[in-house]
């Protein structure tokens, strides 16, 4: 039994969730989402609320139970009001700018690095160093967001590199003289 799937979502007054065979659409003030649910899972939607149920009890249908009401559900939240990232850079000259389409990061290396903005996802830069990736589509967010911090992880010496928000590094001892 899946504790989770047979939860409903509560759907917010601004949005809106379409379920037409088995093509979810959400539309909402941030933007729409639209995903396919698994072969096994039903939904439907009354009384503003999106109910999951299965046909079958095998294990992996059990499992997409409690996946699809947990996308479903990030999807609601991601139109209504959206899912955000934070980024912090650390290191001598390392910076950040918007630049048109554009994420220009100086990370200390003999070129500046051009990360292109994908269509759906909103990035602001404040004090140079701080990074917020502002999107409904909380996949996303979270995939931009590592491809930024992969170009320099922080390393354990120094500290210095692209980290998210609240991280901790854990610090290594550097070389002793004898």
């Amino acid at each position: 039994m899946s504790r989770i799937g047979n939860k409903a979502v509560e759907i917010p007054a601004k949005v809106k969730v379409n379920v037409a065979g088995s093509k979810v659409a959400v539309e909402g003030p941030k933007g729409k989402l639209d995903w396919t649910l698994p072969k096994g899972i039903k939904a439907n939607v009354a009384d503003n609320q999106v109910a999951l149920v299965r046909d079958a009890e095998t294990r992996s249908v059990k499992a997409l139970h409690g996946l699809s009401r947990a996308l479903i559900n990030n999807m609601v939240i991601g139109v209504s009001e959206g899912f955000t990232k934070q980024l912090e850079i650390e290191g001598v000259g390392f910076k950040a700018a918007v630049q048109g389409k554009n994420l220009n990061l100086s990370l200390g290396f003999s070129h500046p690095i051009l990360f292109p903005i994908p269509t759906d996802i909103k990035i602001t830069v404040t004090d140079n160093t701080k990074i917020a990736i502002h999107g409904a589509d909380k996949k996303t967010v979270g995939q931009v967001a590592a491809d930024i911090r992969r170009f320099y992880p922080p390393e354990p010496y120094k500290g210095k590199g692209v980290r998210y928000a609240g991280e901790q590094i854990r610090r290594k001892e550097g070389k002793t003289v004898q």
